[in-house]
């Protein structure tokens, strides 16, 4: 039976769910997988939290250079996050001829280019299952179960903590900073939420799956971002009105007119499948010109749902000879020949505050019939005070004529945009 040794670096929650799954299953990996996985080294600052986790003292690493000169480490799993000791850990355990396992998004979407080259050098393998929705498969699925198709979307849920938020306050009609604090509570949002709330966490996930998916490099620099802090419960309580669930969506299309990558908040009709994924859920839905629509669905987040994704690749790594690297030239920016659409078209939710008089509507009507924009559903409300609200869905349009119409109507002098949401069709 063929013997690995690996060593982890990070016992935080990825690292310890990681090293829980691999010394638990040992035996079950011998006997299903005909490999004898052992972890003889943990890279952890903090000792304690290493013991604390079942890790014998004698195999706390107190440097990276423990690691890579061990001769009896195999496979290094990178679990510490960040792009900054992380990067320079994974380098030089390629360089000395180590297979990479890594969870860490933001190193993978921003330096795979560079990452990869030394893997190459080395005949070495780089697995990074983990950096995109936690124990879903969905990078195993692309590279190894859709290989017979050309993709033409990916849409998906891949945030567990905006999610979560989402739910919250479309389920309970929390405000956004109620559900946020919740969302601290239980453990789903960090001190500073702002990678999840933003749409970061997201757009590093899209880079990474896009570029996969259309087999070029998709950089995150191109990913068109836009975070939840600023959506309102009125927000989400029209659109629950309307038939529609706000989500906070990554999106990737390709078409014959270049590639269009984006991370916003958008409402979902009640009967799509992405509208039932709720909580720290995740979900990513697929379209194949061959197989057509499939969806993955699971936990996106946590110590073993990661982990499980994490000993996946450490499995793969572990039985296979061949490693497999990118389908596509792996540069630091976009093939300069790939477009890139910044005027996506996209169905639209408006929320207007009004003058309540005669005529308002007609000056606004007729400033999105002048940038072609046409209205499928509106409601008017009276608020009081010589007030009214209108909330409007548009047919599908451009972008760039939803951002005109808007700063034209915001100019009337009788009306106000509180809300611009997208809707995906």
């Amino acid at each position: 039976m063929k013997k690995v040794g690996v060593a982890i670096l990070g016992m935080g929650v990825v690292g310890g769910g990681t090293y829980r799954i691999l010394t638990e299953n040992k035996e079950f990996f011998a006997r299903t997988q005909d490999v004898e996985i052992t972890v003889v080294s943990v890279l952890e600052t903090n000792a304690e939290r290493a013991k604390a986790a079942g890790v014998p003292e004698e195999a706390i690493a107190s440097n990276i250079a423990e690691i890579v000169g061990n001769p009896d480490v195999n496979i290094v799993v990178e679990c510490i996050g960040g792009t900054g000791a992380a990067k320079d850990f994974v380098l030089v355990s390629l360089q000395a001829g180590k297979h990479v396992v890594t969870s860490n998004k933001e190193l993978y979407s921003k330096y795979s280019y560079e990452l990869e080259r030394a893997a190459k050098r080395q005949h070495v393998g780089l697995y990074f299952e983990a950096s995109c929705v936690g124990g879903v498969p969905v990078i195993r699925t692309l590279l190894d179960g859709l290989q017979a198709n050309r993709i033409s979307s990916l849409m998906g849920i891949i945030n567990g903590t905006t999610n979560y938020i989402l739910t919250k306050m479309t389920e309970e009609g929390a405000s956004y900073e109620e559900a946020l604090k919740d969302a601290k509570r239980l453990g789903y949002a960090e001190a500073d939420p702002s990678a999840d709330v933003e749409g970061f966490d997201a757009a590093y996930k899209l880079s990474i799956l896009s570029s996969l998916a259309f087999h070029t490099k998709v950089p995150f620099s191109k990913v068109v971002r836009e975070g939840i802090t600023n959506v309102s419960v009125e927000d989400v309580s029209d659109g629950k009105a309307l038939g529609y669930v706000l989500k906070l969506l990554a999106i990737g299309k390709q078409s014959d007119e270049g590639i269009e990558v984006r991370v916003h908040p958008a409402f979902v009709r009640k009967g799509h499948p992405l509208a039932s994924v709720s909580d720290g859920f995740n979900a990513v839905f697929v379209t194949g010109d061959a197989v057509g629509d499939v969806m993955l669905y699971g936990r996106g987040a946590g110590a073993l749902p990661t982990g499980s994704a994490i000993v996946s690749d450490v499995i793969y790594a572990a039985t296979h000879v061949d490693h497999k690297y990118s389908t596509f030239k792996n540069t630091e920016n976009a093939d300069k020949n790939v477009a890139f659409i910044e005027d996506y078209k996209s169905a639209y939710y408006l929320r207007i505050s009004v003058d309540d008089e005669s005529g308002t509507l007609a000056k606004i009507t007729s400033v999105l019939g002048k940038n072609h924009v046409s209205i499928v559903e509106m409601i008017q409300r009276a608020k009081g005070e010589g007030k009214a609200e209108i909330v409007l869905i548009t047919h599908e349009t451009h972008e760039f004529a939803v951002r005109n119409a808007v700063a034209k109507i915001n100019a009337l002098g009788v009306a106000e945009i509180k809300s611009v949401l997208r809707v995906a069709s």
